[in-house]
């Protein structure tokens, strides 16, 4: 599902319990984690519940980020899943380019979410951002582009 799509579908189902259980569905259609990932050195901190992040790049045409990551709790993989929707298959540069401010008060999170559910997205936000910066760091240095 695209951002574009997922907008339509929220906007489509209009209340947050409906929204809610839609985030809870494309939580469970995550593509499985790899056990061996699950490690102290890919947890986001800062998350209420447990959040394991991987990302890495993928050589095409460009360098895309391949963004990889799960929790304990199922509305959090829901929203892993809007984070991938938004993040995953873009450059570094396109990923530290979105507006997810912007995206997520487009459909709501910010309103519904408590603020200990914002803290740990707002740190998956800042652990995909770290990531795409260090993967932009590495390529300067090697002189690819």
């Amino acid at each position: 599902m695209t951002y574009d799509e997922l907008v339509e579908e929220f906007d489509f189902l209009g209340d947050w319990e409906d929204q809610c259980d839609l985030l809870i569905d494309m939580g469970f259609e995550l593509p499985k984690f790899p056990d061996e990932c699950r490690t102290e050195e890919n947890r986001v901190h800062g998350c209420q519940s447990n959040v394991w992040l991987i990302a890495q790049p993928v050589q095409g045409n460009s360098l895309k980020l391949d963004i990889r990551a799960d929790s304990d709790a199922m509305i959090v993989r829901g929203l892993i899943a809007v984070l991938l929707t938004l993040y995953s298959g873009r450059t570094p540069q396109e990923v530290l380019d979105i507006d997810i401010r912007e995206k997520f008060a487009r459909l709501g999170l910010d309103q519904h979410l408590s603020s200990a559910r914002r803290n740990g997205l707002n740190g998956m936000v800042q652990r995909v951002r770290g990531l795409a910066r260090k993967c932009l760091a590495e390529t300067a240095e090697s002189g690819d582009e």
